[in-house]
């Protein structure tokens, strides 16, 4: 079901239960010198990003034969018209790392259409990370929507207009989770931090691995300036691209274990958070933690630490 509130958008989970499969990846987080960066370990034994094909990372969940696997398994797009959209799902669950996809986003009118790209694990209680794309008409920015959900409950939304045309070419979209805090970056620049303030009553991902999600699907009731502009379906179909997958993050086995022995903390440090205020005041759109007259009761409580 979808809900609307003035321009605050909510988006419908796609649920599936499939085998898990493991791989062993080991990630740490290092501080050196003052620079803090995240580090692959290498134990007893070999291990490595994942960066392999989409055949090995990812399974097609629904769509009817609109997701496709090409050029040996480099290349994913989903495609949307009138009867159906598309999606796909990864193999493998992750409990904190860094997951960066590249995204070609649907191009012309768009109006109508979401392309979803997002991070969540399952249940009433569920936590989710989200990346979503909501098309316009020829000529207008497309705007990028992120929220984070915790224990059930979003309603942190930012949203943004890019500083490129997502239609014309690969770009990538980042997210980095620890313990500390959640990174939205693009083509590695922050534009969204959100810190674990646990210590201040705000529920923070950490308890529930997430599998990776996207899918691109049709909005026209509300997506483009609250359902006034309609998908034109002559332009069906509608189509995204996906490449150049990687994972250095922590694999969650079905045994109920990490494959990483412990995970650090990191937050940005001064100069991304120099890059983070420049984007914010110069692309954001929407913050959910500037917004009074929806929160009359007052602002939610990380929004006094933001």
């Amino acid at each position: 079901m979808h809900h609307f509130h003035q321009t605050y958008l909510f988006f419908p989970l796609y649920c599936y239960t499939k085998p898990r499969h493991i791989i062993v990846i080991i990630t740490t987080f290092v501080e050196m010198k003052n620079i803090r960066f995240l580090a692959v370990v290498v134990a007893t034994f070999v291990v490595a990003a994942t960066a392999g094909s989409f055949f090995q990372d990812f399974e097609l969940t629904w769509g009817g034969g609109r997701a496709k696997i090409l050029e040996n398994g480099n290349l994913l797009t989903l495609s949307l018209d009138k009867a159906s959209g598309s999606g796909f799902r990864s193999k493998n669950e992750y409990l904190f790392g860094k997951i960066d996809m590249q995204l070609k986003l649907v191009p012309g009118n768009s109006a109508g259409t979401v392309t979803a790209y997002y991070l969540s694990s399952l249940g009433p209680a569920h936590d989710e990370i989200d990346f979503e794309f909501l098309g316009n008409l020829s000529g207008d920015p497309y705007t990028l929507h992120t929220n984070v959900f915790s224990q059930g409950k979003g309603n942190r939304e930012q949203q943004f207009h890019l500083w490129f045309d997502p239609t014309k070419d690969f770009h990538t979209y980042s997210v980095q989770w620890n313990p500390a805090s959640i990174i939205f970056s693009v083509d590695g620049t922050p534009i969204r931090e959100f810190k674990n303030l646990e210590t201040k009553g705000v529920p923070f991902p950490k308890n529930q691995p997430m599998r990776i999600y996207s899918s691109l699907w049709d909005a026209e009731d509300w997506a483009t300036r609250g359902g006034l502009v309609k998908t034109d379906w002559s332009q069906a179909p509608f189509t995204a691209s996906y490449r150049n997958f990687n994972a250095e993050a922590c694999v969650w086995s079905s045994s109920g274990s990490s494959s990483c022995s412990s995970s650090s903390g990191q937050s940005l440090d001064a100069t991304g958070q120099a890059k983070l205020r420049l984007v914010q005041k110069n692309y954001m759109v929407y913050n959910y933690c500037t917004d009074i007259r929806r929160f009359p009761q007052g602002l939610p409580p990380e929004c006094s630490f933001a």
